[in-house]
């Protein structure tokens, strides 16, 4: 006779609280005003959004001869920061599909912010496409559609399989971010104290009764998006990396750059769900439901991924010496020695040294520690995507064409813009939307699952 005991299991929520106290908790600081941390938050978010804005307006005006780009960097902030948010956004269907299919129960606190946080920086991923062209008024043509004039896109770039990857992922992520608020608006709806809320609620909880029969088609509808968007992980990122390793470009040239950019993605995304998270639990008063526990397991899984980026790192070195091109050498000694050196060094200490603290229990475990190398990595992550662009572009193959780039106050106003809109969209969805999955948490509460003290 064996015996198996579940007693060890580290519990998802702290405590022991009832199903009701879930729905208070939760839905509590959506019928709260606003407090005065929110209000000043708000007020600086707006404010980058508005500075940004205006730097954006005059670029459609004027071109995109105000930004830092020349000849041969044709690529700059633009590209870089497109890059970064794809990256960000990826952390967010990693969390909720691939850990859900997983059976992950630690992802139930953090799951539905990271849903969200995707939406939202594939959002400001999607602006700099937009915008790089320089005629953001004929966007439309890079949509293949049937036209009068038989013109078609060039369906072998690319850049082109850009906008399918970019789009049909946000698409997915929308409807499956969507679909995990069902349950949660109708108890909104059923929990409102005024009649726009009533009425906003039992429109989009789209006549939701908490029945079993809806219940059943949520739970197959639910994994079959999780299904579907979990390859969406991995070729999103990696279709972004065929902008660079399609190219004939010192450094850019590499079969390395797929699982590199897509590890380096949820590097990042994962530091960032971290970063607001640690802000959000305590704010709304949710470290039992967002606990320590939970943090604890995304810096494990950063440590992961941050050592992923590290030999990553280390091989482009290997692959550049081993082939023997003088170009690919000289690429990745002008990355580490070169005028941009002090980019470079940035990207590695954050991406690769500091996160190493995490193996130390105590740090992986201390708030602030983790809230710190978390910003650490996502400054690094967005210096990895400078380096890789600006350098491999700045110095090619003539030397007579080399040339520094140099941003422009436009470049960094445009950037300030995404993080302003990136920062707005959290606080709005915070105080109008349920952070944490309402019923997945209730999931989890002492008699919402059957006990199993043993298997004889």
């Amino acid at each position: 006779m064996t015996t198996i005991d579940f007693t060890h299991e580290i519990p998802v929520i702290e405590g022991k609280p009832a199903a009701s106290s879930i729905d208070e908790m939760v839905s509590a600081p959506l019928n709260q005003k606003p407090g005065k941390v929110w209000k000043i938050l708000f007020t600086i978010t707006v404010t980058m959004l508005t500075v940004g804005s205006v730097a954006l307006g005059l670029t459609f005006y004027y071109g995109i001869g105000l930004w830092g780009n020349n000849q041969p960097v044709g690529w700059g902030f633009d590209i870089v920061n497109f890059v970064f948010w794809v990256g960000i956004g990826h952390a967010g269907t990693l969390i909720s599909a691939i850990l859900f299919l997983l059976r992950q129960k630690w992802r139930t606190g953090i799951a539905r912010f990271a849903e969200a946080m995707t939406i939202f920086a594939v959002m400001c991923a999607g602006l700099f496409p937009a915008i790089h062209t320089g005629r953001a008024w004929l966007d439309g043509y890079l949509f293949p559609y049937p036209n009068a004039n038989h013109i078609w896109v060039n369906f072998i770039s690319p850049l082109l399989w850009d906008v399918f990857a970019v789009s049909t992922y946000f698409t997915v992520s929308l409807i499956f971010w969507y679909i995990g608020l069902i349950p949660d608006l109708a108890t909104l709806r059923d929990r409102a104290t005024t009649k726009w809320k009533k009425i906003s609620y039992s429109i989009f909880s789209l006549g939701w009764r908490h029945s079993a029969r809806h219940w059943q088609h949520y739970e197959k509808a639910y994994v079959i998006l999780a299904g579907f968007a979990t390859p969406l992980v991995l070729s999103v990122h990696t279709i972004v990396s065929f902008d660079f390793a399609v190219s004939v470009i010192p450094g850019w040239h590499t079969t390395i750059f797929p699982p590199y950019f897509v590890a380096g993605a949820v590097f990042s995304g994962f530091a960032m769900v971290q970063n607001v998270l640690i802000f959000v639990r305590q704010a709304f008063k949710l470290q039992h439901i967002i606990t320590l526990n939970t943090l604890e397991k995304m810096n494990q899984v950063m440590i992961l991924t941050g050592s992923i980026v590290g030999y990553a790192y280390a091989t482009e070195f290997f692959t550049a010496w081993y082939s023997g091109n003088q170009f690919e050498m000289f690429t990745f000694i002008n990355r580490a020695l070169g005028p941009y050196a002090w980019a470079y060094w940035t990207m590695i200490s954050c991406n690769v040294i500091f996160p190493q603290l995490f193996w130390f229990k105590k740090i992986r475990r201390s708030i602030l520690f983790m809230f710190i190398i978390g910003v650490f990595v996502n400054v690094g992550m967005w210096f990895e995507r400078f380096v890789i662009i600006v350098t491999s572009l700045s110095r090619d193959y003539l030397p007579s064409s080399w040339h520094m780039y140099v941003p422009t106050v436009y470049d960094l106003a445009i950037l300030m813009m995404s993080f302003g809109l990136f920062f707005t969209l959290t606080l709005l969805f915070v105080r109008t939307l349920p952070v944490v999955s309402i019923a997945e948490v209730k999931a989890h509460v002492d008699g919402a699952q059957p006990v199993h003290k043993g298997v004889h």
